[in-house]
């Protein structure tokens, strides 16, 4: 999502046939009258997206922080049209020594309740993330803090535990670091929704003005912000959720809704793109699909009665050697997502292909002779009962086509017999955390465009996927390589990690794909930028 001048970053290639690509698309003369004036106009969005809270604290996923980027500040963001960092509602962000972080703060900044905004709700906003620790939240991205420090009222001290950390100016960017009203959160738990709206916490480009959970959120433009993102462009947005996405298509057809931002999916995109009322747009994308195995609760995992390592390993090894990305790229996704064959999307520095010389035919393709192999050689008879979970709502429609396709292809000459099954995301969300999937989908939208996003969260101590992975020695490398100054040597090190985790295979990813943003015939300001972040503030009507 950035980068910051400091650190030696490259940002996501946006180029087709390496970074795959994003579609939206917009309605239009729609959600009020079409005079001109900026900030006097108001919008509709529309969008699949889910909300699992508002407080940054209780979430890390997208349909939240979509929500976040609109309402809450953060120290350091992306302006448009770029994906590097700038002080967003701080005066100046730099090392102040090797292991401290200082940021000042602009002067006079406040909550839209008429609260001060200071150092001391900074040093809260961090606290109580690592306090919390929501299982289904973005603490993982702290790690490196030691403490925080309030000196003044405007300065802030990050005490970190590696020094030069190359990643921190991006993570001050990232869900884990908007900043919030301590008057108003709760420092031990996370905040509940109503709680956040009546205390009106906000201090971003907007404010919610009402609020009614995964169904409608009106937006007012804040006029006391202050950050690098400037004044919202339209005064007003409502936010409409849907949930089925042939709804969201049919109001962009009959010009309903002013914009849809994620997810139509790519049959109904290909439909829409001879519509003379809608705009295609095509951006970067950093989004991943993957297949996270349980360590404990897979088939022959480590909590289970037929506890096996080796035969554990087989298990995840034949399911990377029988996925056959290309087919599901083609017949799912109609290209708008690519085959991925490692950890790390390609278009950023340190991407490999490791994955498609150690499974399936050695060249990217599948092999059921290489599935059978590596079975019969750990002794494992087959078909091998595989319980596959995954989530019709959060990822869009056509997760239920992708998953059906896996499927098929896993059951290839009987290797395996999968139960495949679904749930809703607000259920999904709790139970994927309690062992409940012994092999389960996720998606990952990156916080920001470094290669240690995609490491990070999934492969170091305290992962955010709590599938009971732990590698000492892959920890040491992803803690080493986040602290290197030498770009060729951190490079290095990240092809090293991706290499290791290929040899165990905590996750498969198998597809690389689209970040979804738009503008319209008749709605300007939506830019894909290769920040990863969707703002409405620069949507306007023409």
């Amino acid at each position: 999502m950035t980068s910051a001048s400091k650190n030696s970053k490259r940002v996501l290639a946006v180029v087709a046939g390496s970074a795959a690509f994003a579609l939206a698309l917009t309605g239009c003369q729609a959600g009020g009258d079409s005079s001109s004036g900026g900030g006097s106009e108001s919008l509709i969005v529309g969008t699949t997206d889910k909300v699992t809270f508002l407080d940054p604290a209780g979430s890390y996923d997208n349909g939240s922080f979509a929500l976040m980027n609109q309402v809450f500040p953060f120290l350091l963001n992306s302006p448009l049209g770029t994906s590097d960092v700038e002080p967003d509602i701080a005066e100046s962000a730099e090392y102040t020594s090797d292991d401290e972080y200082t940021v000042v703060l602009k002067s006079g900044l406040k909550f839209a309740n008429g609260n001060d905004l200071t150092s001391s709700d900074v040093k809260f906003s961090f606290d109580r993330q690592v306090a919390i620790a929501d299982e289904n939240g973005p603490a993982v991205l702290l790690g490196n803090i030691d403490s925080v420090e309030a000196v003044d009222e405007t300065t802030v001290v990050f005490h970190l535990k590696n020094g030069n950390d190359q990643t921190f100016a991006q993570i001050l960017s990232s869900p884990a670091a908007p900043i919030v009203d301590e008057d108003v959160f709760a420092a031990d738990a996370v905040t509940p929704d109503a709680d956040i709206v009546d205390g009106n916490a906000f201090a971003g480009q907007y404010v919610i003005d009402s609020y009614d959970f995964n169904n409608i959120v009106a937006f007012k433009s804040n006029p006391e912000y202050q950050g690098v993102l400037g004044a919202a462009a339209t005064d007003s947005i409502t936010l409409k959720y849907y949930t089925d996405a042939s709804n969201l298509k049919l109001d962009v057809q009959e010009g309903n809704i002013d914009v849809a931002h994620r997810s139509l999916s790519a049959t109904d995109v290909a439909d829409l793109e001879g519509n003379d009322n809608v705009n295609v747009v095509v951006g970067p994308g950093g989004e991943i699909r993957y297949i996270v195995f349980n360590f404990d609760t897979q088939p022959f995992g480590a909590a289970t009665p037929e506890a096996d390592e080796a035969k554990s390993l087989a298990v995840r090894g034949a399911v990377a050697d029988l996925i056959n990305r290309q087919e599901i790229s083609d017949q799912v996704y109609k290209g708008t997502y690519l085959p991925l064959y490692s950890y790390v999307p390609d278009g950023l520095t340190g991407a490999t292909e490791v994955l498609k010389g150690l499974y399936g035919d050695g060249e990217g393709g599948p092999s059921t002779e290489a599935a059978q192999k590596r079975l019969a050689d750990a002794g494992v008879e087959t078909p091998v009962t595989l319980n596959l979970q995954y989530n019709p709502d959060h990822y869009g429609e056509s997760s239920g086509d992708e998953y059906a396709l896996v499927e098929s292809q896993l059951e290839a000459e009987g290797i395996f017999d999968v139960n495949l099954q679904s749930t809703e995301w607000v259920t999904y969300a709790k139970e994927r955390t309690a062992d409940a999937y012994p092999a389960y989908q996720l998606g990952w939208f990156p916080d920001y465009s470094d290669a240690d996003n995609y490491l990070t969260p999934f492969f170091g101590d305290g992962n955010f996927l709590g599938n009971h992975y732990a590698d000492a020695e892959v920890n040491d490398l992803i803690v080493a390589q986040a602290t290197e100054l030498d770009p060729a040597v951190r490079e290095g090190m990240i092809e090293e990690i991706q290499a290791k985790v290929a040899a165990q295979l905590s996750t498969v990813p198998f597809l690389q794909g689209a970040q979804i943003a738009v503008t319209g015939k008749d709605v300007t300001g939506a830019t894909l930028d290769g920040s990863f972040k969707f703002r409405y503030g620069s949507l306007a009507k023409n």
